[in-house]
């Protein structure tokens, strides 16, 4: 398996540890808003998310950038390991709850193929 794929794998377990965290606390901003245990393991998520998508070859990237917006991904990390706590909250979840399970489509679909 190629190295891009195998990050791929992990973009989507961590995808589903989003979604599995969702499920887990609820998925509503209000109780994610109110909760920073909830808050931090999103955040983790996203930021591993981030770290691996910028860890795909440029040629991946740019194979894929039809369907998903690297730059962001890997911006998203950026800003999640460096706003030291003062991330947008409506970010993140915006995030968690639209892009996520695109991306994770996404990972699925190249893993089959």
């Amino acid at each position: 398996m190629s190295p891009d794929l195998q990050r791929l794998e992990h973009i989507r377990d961590y995808c589903d540890e989003i979604q599995k965290t969702i499920a887990r606390y609820g998925k509503s901003f209000e109780v994610f808003g109110r909760d920073p245990d909830y808050q931090r393991s999103v955040s983790f998520c996203i930021l591993q998310i981030g770290e691996l998508g910028g860890r795909l070859s440029p040629e991946f990237r740019e194979a894929t950038a039809d369907r998903i917006q690297w730059g962001p991904v890997k911006s998203m990390r950026s800003l999640v390991a460096h706003s030291y706590g003062s991330m947008s909250r409506d970010i993140i979840w915006e995030t968690a709850v639209t892009d996520i399970p695109v991306l994770r489509a996404f990972c699925e679909e190249r893993l089959k193929s």
